[in-house]
């Protein structure tokens, strides 16, 4: 931040109270990555990935084995470089979570060069595009590889170029795939990172992940009970007898006779473990569950003493406002084929409300005027809370 200004992630980590570096999207469970099915997963990608390179660069790149490994934030930061070039495209519906590529600056000028044929690109907007292309059709051939999925979609690529420390990394153990591509004798890895849960969506829908863990030995559930009294014509066994007719004690609240360091039934004993008969209870070596009701804490609309304390902290910051008049799409070519006296149409009508803008989001609406020969805007609408929520997701 050497011109004295912060970025929008910075804010938001100060507002929640967190270190600038451990930002996240929130909490992923730790689950057992399995990176087998994933490196199937990717070596069916790598094909694809590298001439979806190939057809956008003009070039010949060639790709090696893939690997996926499972991955906390710090191995993770151990492995980049200093600055990066990041991608998030989160997966949006029928999987939701983190969906982060990586790749080191040299990658990303690399293949924006080969785009724009020139050397030495910068990594300004236009070519943070071109990158954010190539990760679009990536996720798509993703997306078209997990069709079982019902529903798979991702948000649209947004390609920065930062720090690593400011990367928003899923949190816990997640899974990261990593891409070796090679051009003129150079190695480059596209780096690709997962939430966990995220993973073991991508890998139960290929037939494999984490097999849901089984009852805990000697604890019978609802329906495990509701299953034994359904053998021998509703009646409980134990032992493979019958309990009913023959025995003289019974579930359910019948007669019971004294137990002497087991139960009669019919004249013979049968040593229980400790079971008890009568009641609706049934304690079989089992564990009996507390069940409480759950305690929600009270709602509050006004902000918390720790955020009136950070927000203290940023209010002598300098930010970046902008007025926008409008915005368009155009085709690269189209970009690199314009001069002077070019008519660029914009998406806003003759009149409307142009949008002011604090680090590029949005907060209020205003109208254009001239202030002693110079542009101004005088601010017509103030953005709800609401409306400025939905435009952050």
């Amino acid at each position: 931040m050497s011109d004295g200004t912060i970025s929008q992630s910075e804010i938001d980590a100060l507002l929640s109270g967190v270190d600038v570096g451990g930002l996240s999207s929130g909490p992923s469970s730790n689950v057992n990555v399995d990176t087998a099915t994933l490196t199937k997963f990717a070596e069916g990608l790598k094909d694809k990935a590298v001439a979806n390179l190939n057809g956008m660069t003009g070039a010949s790149f060639e790709i090696g084995a893939p690997s996926v490994e499972a991955m906390d934030r710090d191995q993770l930061l151990a492995k980049l470089p200093e600055m990066v070039v990041a991608v998030m495209a989160d997966f949006n519906a029928g999987l939701k979570g983190d969906h982060l590529v990586l790749m080191a600056p040299e990658f990303a000028q690399k293949i924006t060069g080969l785009v724009n044929k020139e050397e030495n690109a910068e990594l300004d907007d236009m070519a943070l595009s071109v990158i954010g292309e190539f990760i679009s059709t990536h996720t798509g051939s993703e997306i078209t590889d997990l069709s079982s999925i019902a529903g798979l979609a991702s948000n649209p690529p947004e390609a920065v170029h930062v720090p690593k420390a400011m990367v928003r990394i899923p949190q816990g153990t997640f899974a990261l795939f990593s891409y070796p591509m090679t051009l003129d004798g150079q190695t480059y890895t596209l780096w690709e990172a997962v939430s966990s849960d995220v993973a073991e969506g991508i890998a139960k829908a290929l037939g494999g992940g984490t097999p849901d863990p089984a009852p805990a030995g000697g604890t019978l559930n609802a329906a495990d009970m509701a299953s034994m009294a359904n053998l021998a014509g509703g009646q409980p066994q134990m032992g493979g007898m019958p309990m009913g007719g023959m025995a003289q004690a019974q579930m359910g609240g019948f007669q019971q006779q004294p137990m002497m360091g087991g139960m009669q039934m019919g004249g013979m004993q049968m040593p229980m473990g400790g079971m008890q008969m009568g009641g609706m209870g049934m304690p079989m070596g089992m564990s009996i569950p507390n069940v409480q009701s759950v305690q929600y804490p009270n709602l509050s609309g006004g902000p918390t003493s720790q955020e009136q304390g950070n927000i203290g902290l940023i209010m002598d910051v300098n930010m970046e406002m902008t007025v926008e008049l409008g915005r368009t799409k155009k085709q690269i070519k189209d970009i690199l084929g314009m001069g002077e006296g070019t008519i660029i149409e914009l998406d806003k009508l003759a009149g409307e409300p142009v949008d002011i803008l604090v680090n590029h989001k949005p907060i209020a609406k205003g109208e254009v005027v001239v202030i002693d020969e110079n542009f101004g805007v005088r601010v017509t609408e103030i953005l709800s809370p609401m409306e400025r929520v939905s435009d952050l997701r």
